[in-house]
C-alpha cells in the first residue's frame, strides 16, 4: 500500500494512530500548517489497506492506495 498525507489538510488529530488496527502510524517530527506534529506512516508495509485511517480522518488529509505492480 501507498499512503501519503497532505500537509496542507493535516492538522494532527491523531485519529489515524488510535485507529488503525496495525499501528502503521507514528508522529514525526515534520510540523504541519497549523504547528502541530505531522502524523506518518512509519509501518507503512504493515497495511492491510483497510483504509478506516483515510475514512476516518476528519479533515480527509490520507490516502491509502494499492501500489501497482510492475510486471
Amino acid at each position: 500500500m501507498k499512503i501519503s498525507i497532505d500537509k496542507g489538510l493535516c492538522k494532527g488529530c491523531g485519529i489515524c494512530l488510535s485507529i488503525c488496527p496495525k499501528n502503521v502510524y507514528g508522529f514525526s517530527a515534520n510540523r504541519n500548517s497549523y504547528g502541530s506534529s505531522m502524523p506518518e506512516a512509519v509501518s507503512e508495509s504493515e497495511c492491510i489497506g483497510c483504509s478506516l485511517c483515510e475514512r476516518m480522518c476528519p479533515d480527509a488529509a490520507i490516502n491509502v492506495e494499492e501500489e501497482q505492480k510492475c510486471g
